[in-house]
């Protein structure tokens, strides 16, 4: 497959790394195809890995950095964000994966639109329940007609917008991701899929059980969702 040099040139990929995780590395092996003039920052809270710069460096045409910021998965994405020198921002997930058809689709989607969130299907990967099947169908659903992706569904979008939204709430304990596509319909910005999808990790459904999981994601969703949606209505009613 030929390397992919359109709008992915001005791409800056952040991935936020959580203490000792190492699925970043399979993630990396997934970018080959990036341009050269593209760039990938893990954002993680420990210090560098011993041999992350040979293993990025034999993994990818295009640089990758490791930067060190302070826990917190909405400082380390906006961390990212600042130091990052595209003008196109792809938040991803560490064990998402994604395929080289992804990438494509991803460029054609940001050539179609330059002002808005770009998001990507939803699928699990075989690490946990078979049950996870039916989050992923809720979530695409979802998605579909309500426009309300979340995080692990990788955001990508021009960095001028990611400011004008006010970047990741800092202040919130989890739900940053859901907070900002409520800010982006408040700013009328708009949420499009991409014609692709991406896989994530259910290994948080196994460790915890599908059911108890999955209630608290529910719960957690609608008890943020409500107040915004109130803020939604007064502000597009407002004379």
């Amino acid at each position: 497959m030929k390397t992919l040099a359109t709008m992915l040139d001005d791409l800056s990929i952040v991935i936020p790394i959580g203490p000792g995780d190492s699925a970043w590395k399979s993630l990396l092996s997934d970018l080959t195809y990036l341009p050269a003039s593209a760039e990938v920052l893990l954002v993680g809270v420990d210090a560098e890995p011993e041999k992350f710069e040979h293993y990025a460096a034999t993994t990818l045409t295009c640089t990758a950095r490791w930067l060190q910021s302070e826990p917190g998965r909405a400082r380390q994405l906006n961390y990212g964000a600042e130091h990052a020198t595209g003008s196109i921002l792809w938040f991803l997930h560490a064990d998402s994966r994604v395929n080289p058809a992804a990438l494509d689709m991803l460029d054609s989607a940001l050539c179609e639109s330059h002002d808005s969130i770009h998001y990507f299907e939803l699928a699990f990967q075989a690490d946990g329940p078979r049950l996870t099947g039916i989050n992923a169908w809720g979530a695409n659903l979802r998605s579909r007609f309500l426009h309300l992706p979340f995080g692990d569904q990788g955001y990508c979008l021009a960095k001028h917008i990611f400011r004008q939204l006010g970047k990741f709430d800092e202040t919130v304990r989890y739900g940053e991701d859901h907070l900002l596509i409520w800010k982006a319909h408040r700013e009328q910005v708009a949420v499009r899929p991409v014609a692709a999808t991406l896989t994530t990790s259910a290994r948080k459904y196994k460790q915890y059980g599908w059911l108890p999981q999955t209630c608290v994601h529910l719960w957690r969703t609608g008890r943020q969702a409500l107040p915004q949606f109130a803020r939604l209505l007064i502000d597009r009613n407002r004379p």
